[in-house]
């Protein structure tokens, strides 16, 4: 009895450790390089694996963020892949640098150029340069559509919502991490060099006021000594006359 519910026990661990060792299932994500901080420029990669044994991805299409649009996005060149930027105009222009940006890039496609694509058992990282990344929002959530040789296409277009478990096919996230030390709050070399300043035309201010404090105080000492040594010859000499009257009597 005891040997059998051992066994079932055993069965029972070794299903789990199964089930947290088996491999994610594996979708179209995107990840800074480095990090993605909020009002700066960062690279970041969409990792797309192919997920089918008789069919190789032949075309990726990422569209950006309407709420949150993107002013300056810069494609890698990618060997056997063909790149495709689109762009358009924006309701409300954004400014950038003291200039009016009128359009935002709006998707990128990558097309297999020379009929490989990604093939079954690898994947493949698409890098972007970006920025400003936008300062009022924690992510940015993208749309992708993969697309395969045998003309299937997976839409990972689906948004987590918070809560509940992830969809089946997720969009990929970007989270952004808190404002660089170089962009919100920094000291220049001009406010440095202003502060040193300011610290040695204290310090001298603090040094003259000793240095005053000390020249009056030996001034006084002095005269004090003066008054005392002149009050000191004064009784000799009194002292000196009574003695003479004394004698003469």
């Amino acid at each position: 009895m005891k040997a059998s519910r051992f066994a079932a026990v055993t069965a029972v661990a070794g299903t789990a450790v199964l089930a947290v060792s088996s491999p994610a299932f594996a979708h179209v994500s995107v990840q800074p390089e480095g990090t993605a901080a909020k009002g700066g420029y960062a690279v970041i990669d969409f990792k797309v694996p192919n997920e089918r044994d008789n069919a190789s991805t032949t075309k990726v299409e990422v569209t950006f963020p309407a709420d949150h649009p993107i002013a300056s996005v810069m494609p890698q060149p990618m060997a056997g892949w063909k790149i495709d930027v689109t762009k358009s105009k924006l309701a409300k222009p954004l400014e950038m640098h003291g200039e009016k940006i009128g359009e935002a890039v709006t998707k990128v496609t990558w097309t297999a150029s020379d009929g490989k694509g990604i093939e079954p058992g690898y994947f493949q990282k698409f890098p972007l340069s970006v920025g400003a990344l936008p300062e009022n929002t924690d992510e940015l959530v993208f749309k992708a559509l993969q697309t395969y040789s045998d003309k299937e296409v997976v839409r990972w277009i689906e948004v987590q919502q918070k809560g509940q478990e992830e969809p089946e096919n997720p969009a990929p996230v970007l989270t952004l991490s808190a404002a660089a030390d170089d962009h919100h709050g920094s000291t220049t070399a001009e406010d440095t060099a202003a502060e040193t300043a300011a610290k040695t035309e204290t310090t001298a201010s603090d040094d003259a006021g000793s240095s005053g404090g000390s020249d009056t105080t030996a001034r006084v000492l002095g005269v004090v000594g003066i008054a005392v040594g002149a009050a000191g010859v004064a009784y000799g000499v009194l002292a000196g006359r009574r003695r003479s009257t004394g004698s003469e009597a």
